[in-house]
């Protein structure tokens, strides 16, 4: 796969929960759970299930940087 956005973050998914047209997959990335909003067909094209590899893929125009 080649993609253009920076931000991969290869995991395991650990939860798909299918609302009325949109889902909600948590993806656990080295001990940190990010969660993604895609529409129900997306799950199914894909064959997204709990336990199957998957990237959390992130691309954004702005990415803050926070400090305490």
């Amino acid at each position: 796969m080649k993609i253009s956005a920076r931000n991969v973050l290869k995991g395991k998914i650990v939860e798909v929960t299918k609302g009325a047209t949109t889902a909600h997959v948590r993806i656990d990335v080295g001990g940190t759970i990010v969660t993604a909003s895609i529409t129900n067909e997306a799950i199914d094209d894909l064959g997204l299930v709990k336990g199957m590899a998957a990237s959390a893929v992130i691309k954004a125009s702005d990415v803050m940087v926070a400090v305490d």
